[in-house]
């Protein structure tokens, strides 16, 4: 069987679970080379990955005919000028969250793809774990009855205590609703599909951070993004939902995720990681228990979405971690900040269906 080529522009904290994942789990795929601003980043993952290739530039990969994806691990701000070079110059893309810094940003690339028939999807693949698709199963299969209301909370404190270059993190493209967000929506779009509507209300807390970390112990910059973001969610098959992101909390004690139906509650595992609890409530139970999980993919496995693209090249199906579900994503992410903006609700025009199931059973590294 023949492999798909993956080239990777990026080579920083991100991309070790990627080059582990891409050269050790997944047998439909092959890294034919990487390529990073800093050169000795892309060197380091060279040699200790034993990979064929370090490209000057991402331009010089770009015109690799090996190469047929590009899996773009750049800097959020960064990833739409990647994207679209990569598609100009004819090659499939799988971009690390979110799809763009801005709703436009992921209408140019969403449309550009389209035009040269090029695929184009990205992070995250947690969704496509054992702990999700678990949870996925459960509902399709009436254990909750219909879907009535969600609810899905992430806050901490913020990156400076241990991130070696936390700034961009509160920059253009940053922010916790675009930084975390992606997972949230993303698994809550799989579970329930599509929003139509949101609305939300949006704080920047402190205008300044301070880093406490090692590398730039004592910096002081300025936070330029909201770093608390609430909002509202209607989906389209009538349930309701309601998401917190923010950087701006020592803790909580709210659930990760959950899914609540008229027959019974389902508690979703972080949807930062591919296992995870997955508790059930039935109305005849009283009591949550424990379901085991019944799909592939228990363990870290990011870069699951790149091989799924990989396999759809020649299934020619719509990869799971697609431009429909990750533009849809970015429309609503940017749709509760524009609501805090304008004080309005704000209509989504994309309607995605979910992506397909994944499979249980196959060998291992396959999809």
């Amino acid at each position: 069987m023949k492999k798909v080529k993956i080239g990777i522009v990026g080579c920083g904290d991100i991309s070790g679970i990627y080059l582990t994942n891409l050269t050790k789990m997944f047998t439909g795929v092959e890294i034919a080379g990487v390529c990073d601003l800093i050169d000795e980043r892309a060197q380091r993952a060279v040699d200790e990955y034993n990979l064929p290739k370090k490209y000057k530039d991402m331009h010089e990969l770009f015109a690799d005919d090996n190469v047929e994806i590009v899996l773009n691990l750049t800097r959020p701000y960064e990833h739409h000028a990647v994207n679209m070079a990569a598609i100009a110059a004819g090659k499939h893309v799988y971009a690390e969250k979110p799809l763009g810094a801005t709703l436009e940003e992921g209408i140019e690339s969403r449309n550009a793809a389209e035009k040269k028939g090029v695929m184009l999807g990205g992070a995250p693949d947690t969704f496509l774990g054992a702990g999700i698709q678990t949870c996925r199963k459960l509902i399709d299969d009436g254990y909750i009855g219909k879907p009535v209301a969600a609810n899905a909370f992430w806050g901490y404190r913020g990156h400076e205590s241990w991130h070696p270059d936390p700034e961009f993190y509160y920059q253009f493209g940053g922010g916790p609703m675009l930084d975390m967000g992606p997972y949230y929506v993303t698994a809550l779009v799989s579970l329930l599909g599509a929003v139509e509507t949101v609305s939300g209300m949006t704080r920047k807390t402190f205008e300044t951070r301070r880093i406490t970390s090692a590398k730039k112990f004592g910096k002081v910059f300025d936070v330029e993004v909201p770093t608390l973001v609430t909002g509202q969610m209607s989906f389209a098959n009538g349930a309701v939902g309601t998401i917190m992101q923010t950087y701006d909390i020592h803790a909580h004690n709210l659930p990760i995720i959950e899914i609540y139906g008229t027959e019974g509650t389902i508690s979703v595992p972080d949807p930062n990681h591919f296992d995870g609890p997955v508790r059930l409530y039935r109305a005849e139970s009283k009591a949550f228990m424990e379901m085991p999980l019944v799909f592939d993919y228990p363990t870290n496995s990011r870069g699951l979405g790149v091989a799924d693209m990989a396999a759809c090249i020649a299934s020619k199906e719509k990869p799971r971690a697609g431009v429909d579900l990750t533009f849809h994503v970015l429309e609503v992410m940017t749709a509760f900040i524009r609501s805090g903006e304008t004080k309005a609700l704000v209509d989504i025009t994309s309607r995605p269906n979910r992506p397909a199931p994944m499979k249980s059973g196959l060998l291992p590294g396959t999809v």
